[in-house]
Parts: C-alpha cells; structure tokens; sequence
C-alpha cells in the first residue's frame, strides 16, 4: 500500500512528502537548508533530538499568527511555508544574539574553534556586535580521564542528554536546577567521574559548541617526541584509517592507511604499527575462550557461563561494571586490542629492541574517546607505567598533522613496520558493528571444524540494525550470535541474560552507534548517518582486498605464539592479554 503524501509549498518550492514530516525535513529534501542548533536526526539508527528549544530554526506559515520551530512542526496539505521572510531572519538574528549574550566570548582559544555550529551560525547571520548584555553562568571547567566539560558553553540544546539517556541509557547527564540557573549535568552536579558515565564520548559527537571536548593530548606528544632519551611508538586503530581522510577534504569513506603512515613517521614516531595486529591476537584469545566454554557447554558442563560476550570496547566494559555487576563473570577476559597491544610492546618487542620499559612511550591512536580512560585503569600498569600511556583521537591526530605543516593529501603511500604492524582483513573489520563477531567466526570456525572456510563474509552480522543475529553450523552445532551496537541495545541483550531468556552463545557489544566508525573520538559527523555507511565500506574494501583475512593465518600472530606466548590461553597469555573486572555500582 502506497504511503499517504502530503504537498505544500516552501519557498515557491512544491514539495510532495510522507505524512509525518517535519518542514524542517522537507525543505532539506529540496535544498533548502533551515540553520538549526539542537535538532539532530541520524535515521538509519533511529536517533533523533527534536526539543525545539533553540528555536533557530523558526520559519513562517502563512494562516498562523506565530513563527512555527521547523523542526517540531508537522508538514500540512496545502500548506504554505516561507524560510526566509524579514520576520523570519530577524527573529533568527535576535535569538542568536541572546544565546550568545550568555556565552564566553573566547573562540579563538576554544577547542571546537572552526568546527562549532554556533560559530558557523553567527558567522552566516553576520553577527558583529553583541546588543544584549546581562547576568552570566559561570560554571567550573571539569575535566576527567577523557572528557572535559565547560558548561559556560551550553546552549541546551539538550544533544548529549539524549544520547545519554535514550540512546546510551546510561543517565550519567540531565536537566538539573531551574530558569537561568538549569544546567546539563551529573545528578546533584557531581563529576563525570564519579557518576555512570561511561567516557563513551558520544556526547561529545553530537555537542554543537565547546561545552563538552576530548582531553587533548597532543602537546604532551609533542614534548614525548621531542625528548631523545624516549622511544616513541604508536599503533593506529582500524577505524581511524576510514575517517581520517575527512578532516582533509577526502570524500567519506576513503581510507587513507598508506598516507596515515607516512604522516606519523613524519611526525617523529620511531615506529608505526597497527592496532590491526593486535586485534588478529585478541581473536586468538578470544576466539580460544569462546570455544573453551561452548566445548564444556556441550560436553555437559552447567556451570559455564554463556554467553559468552566481546570485551573490546572500554565504554561497554565500563557500562556492565557500573549498570551490571551482578554478571561480571559473562563477558570474555581478553584485553581490548590496545591493551594487548601495549602489553606486547613493552615486552617481547622492548625486549627484543633492548628498550628499558621505563624509556618506552607507546601511543594510540583511536576513533574512541573511552580509550583515554582505558589507558589509565590501574590493571594495565607495571609498578605505574602503563601498557599504553595515552591515547589521542583521530580529531587529534588530524589536528597534529596540519600543525606540523604535513601536506596530507600529497603523501606517498607507506606500510606499517613489522612484527606488530602485520594485519590481516579479519583485524581491519574490527573497526565495524559486527566486525569481532565476524572475525571470531573466521576463526572458530576452522579451529573448531578442522575445515577450511572458504566464503568468508558473514553478511547477516553486518550493518547498522540496531540488534543484528546470526546462526552458524559448526559440525552440527548451531551456534546463535548476536550483536549489539550502542549500549540501549546493549542493555536490552543483558536483560534478556538476567533473566534467563537469553538465545545468545556469543554477543558482540560496541558502545558507539555504527561501531568503532561512530567513535566520540571521529571526526563530527553532524548528524549524517551516510558518514557512518561510507567509512564501513571503507572497512570492508580494505578486507577484501587483504591477502590474509583470518587472524590465525597471520605469520607475525604464529611466530609472536612460537617465541613467547606458547598458546592461546597459556599462562603467560593470561598474564600479559587477560584482565578481571571490578563492581562499579556504588
């Protein structure tokens, strides 16, 4: 059955849409672009903020005596709709201006300076003095192990509540206080540290102005790599490839690995490896965990703990402490992959380069914002020293190489240094919703089956449904998978698991929407969930076109087990590549 239409005019434009429909939609249909600050629509993952409380972008309905927010009106038959009139861009100017008579006055030294939409907005509307003058907030600059929030900045535009508390459902943000002195935050304004929050970022991904940025790292790597007496090495994570290209004016969706490597080795870095290698290990590890307990499961054993669930993600590891402690025993205890990666580094390759732990610098560089936290969580150091010791975002990397005058787009292609730079396709898709479960099934099922598998791709574990699943046949075994992208759909999965309804052997959990891809730490997708699509793509071109793409064909993961691990899940494997987690709730 055909869906119901409705048709009216915007702009003189006639314009046909699904009843439903905001104006605001439709005009963009058309081209005709409604400057907004608090409205954001993400459809693919059913995402959208509609407060209508920024009232940016009001337009004019001829038969209604006052001026209609765009994005909260609904499109009506014959409908006659004006963006643009003097009434509307007065208003428009006049509301900016009091949104801006209570925000500091300090762009240029202000981190979002050049990507905030206010900025851009009162450059458009050409504003040039500030009429409205009167009481401001002053507010505590915060900063914690990965975000910083300057709510002398906020807008309410109400972004990062949403995500928080409907997207993410983790509640760490709200409306607290009343009139002129309401403000987003931790409930009874503590820190974001000492609440739910899960560092996940994803505030910081939809938040239009400075009021809530990554802890920047970026001077602190200047200063490491600048200092003779350290060896700094970095490792790149699989997302960042997909998404760096964008900050240069590279259409979405193009991977820029080659160039990447060139830049950091013009930055200084004595190595670059690839996070990639790490990710193939962390399936060794993982992959041999899942298969040790579904093993048991069949042979009879009750008290193995299915499902079994990824532990890649520090967002989504921080979420179960805190929201789940009850279930601490269900997820694998594999090390995310740059935590493995740092652990390595400072052992069997410092090792091999005669690198004294304490001289060693390893950095990361990821699409996530929770890394930052991950990389200081007391379990993952040596007598203090951390596996890794900090971790910049692919924003900051971006940032670093147009400092440092680096003409990007002209760099020739260059591989990765070796041992811990060697990848196969299967570490590449990690970057992706669906990508560990993929690449985890690659590999059990030839280590469970003694078969080759020959039809790698596993499609129905790919893509941007909210909870995707999956059924494998493993010698007669059907295995169940699911997989679950940003922590509300998380939530639902571990709901099922407490209360005992759960189909599941294996989930995989990513905090982000899309996956790494969508990280807090990627360059600002402003709400275009094309973004997300084009830098999955991106993922799983470079898959294909890899020679290897399972991860227990990787020759450098082979020779890594002969010389200094042994075997998946030895003891020295549980040593360096396990961890434990810890009752967060109270």
């Amino acid at each position: 059955m055909m869906e119901p239409t409705i048709t009216l005019q915007i702009d003189h434009h006639t314009v046909e849409v699904a009843r439903g429909t905001t104006i605001l939609e439709a005009a963009r249909g058309v081209g005709i672009n409604i400057p907004s600050l608090c409205y954001m629509n993400l459809k693919d993952m059913c995402i959208t903020n509609l407060p209508a409380s920024c009232r940016i972008c009001v337009v004019e309905v001829e038969g209604r005596r006052n001026l209609a927010p765009a994005c909260a009106t609904r499109c009506e038959n014959g409908m006659q709709v004006h963006t643009s009139t003097l009434r509307v861009l007065n208003a428009r100017k006049t509301v900016l201006e009091l949104i801006l008579s209570d925000h500091p006055n300090d762009c240029l030294i202000c981190p979002k300076s050049g990507n905030c939409e206010l900025q851009n907005l009162a450059i458009k509307l050409k504003i040039r003095e500030m009429p409205f003058a009167g009481e401001q907030c002053s507010y505590k600059v915060e900063s914690s192990p990965s975000l910083i929030r300057d709510m002398n900045k906020c807008i309410y535009c109400r972004r990062c509540e949403m995500m928080c508390n409907e997207v993410q459902t983790v509640g760490a943000l709200g409306a607290v206080n009343r009139g002129f002195a309401s403000i987003i935050s931790p409930a009874f304004e503590q820190p974001l540290s000492e609440s739910e929050c899960t560092f996940c970022g994803q505030c910081v991904a939809v938040c239009p102005v400075g009021a809530l940025t990554e802890m920047d790292h970026t001077n602190r790597l200047i200063n490491d790599l600048n200092n003779p007496k350290k060896t700094v090495i970095v490792q790149t994570a699989p997302a960042v490839r997909a998404a760096l290209g964008e900050e240069f004016g590279l259409a979405s969706g193009t991977s820029v690995t080659g160039k990447m490597v060139a830049a950091l080795r013009q930055l200084g870095f004595s190595k670059v490896f690839d996070t990639d290698f790490a990710a193939d290990l962390t399936i060794m590890e993982e992959g041999s965990e899942l298969l040790g307990r579904l093993t048991k499961y069949l042979e009879g054993d009750k008290s193995v703990r299915l499902p079994i669930l990824t532990s890649c993600c520090p967002a989504w590891v921080n979420f179960f402490e805190h929201q789940f402690p009850d279930m601490l025993d269900i997820p694998s205890t594999a090390r995310s992959p740059q935590q493995m990666f740092g652990s390595i580094a400072k052992t069997f390759w410092a090792e091999k380069m005669n690198i004294p732990r304490e001289n060693l610098i390893v950095v990361s560089i990821m699409p996530c914002l929770a890394k930052k936290y991950e990389c200081k969580r007391d379990e993952f150091k040596v007598d203090g020293d951390p596996d890794v010791n900090y971790s910049i975002s692919t924003r900051e990397l971006a940032s670093l190489i147009k400092r440092a005058n680096i003409d990007f787009n002209s760099l020739p292609d260059e591989d990765f240094d070796h041992p811990l730079g060697e990848s196969t396709g299967a570490g590449v898709i990690f970057g992706a919703s669906g990508g560990v479960m993929e690449a985890a099934l690659r590999t059990a099922y030839e280590l469970y089956t003694q078969k080759k598998l020959d039809k790698v791709d596993f499609e129905a574990v790919r893509g941007l449904e909210n909870i995707k699943k999956a059924t494998i046949e493993l010698n007669g075994v059907k295995l169940n998978v699911g997989i679950a992208h940003g922590l509300g759909n998380a939530r639902r999965l571990l709901e099922e698991i407490r209360e005992g309804k759960s189909e599941y052997h294996a989930i995989e959990i990513m905090a982000c929407p899309g996956g790494c891809i969508g990280g807090g730490g990627q360059p600002l997708h402003h709400g275009n969930s094309e973004l997300l699509k084009a830098r999955t793509r991106a993922l799983y071109e470079e898959d294909r076109n890899k020679p290897l793409r399972k991860s227990h064909e990787n020759p450098d993961i082979i020779k890594l087990y002969e010389e200094f691990l042994g075997k998946p899940m030895s003891e020295k494997a549980h040593h360096l590549l396990h961890t434990h987690y810890f009752n967060k709730s109270n």
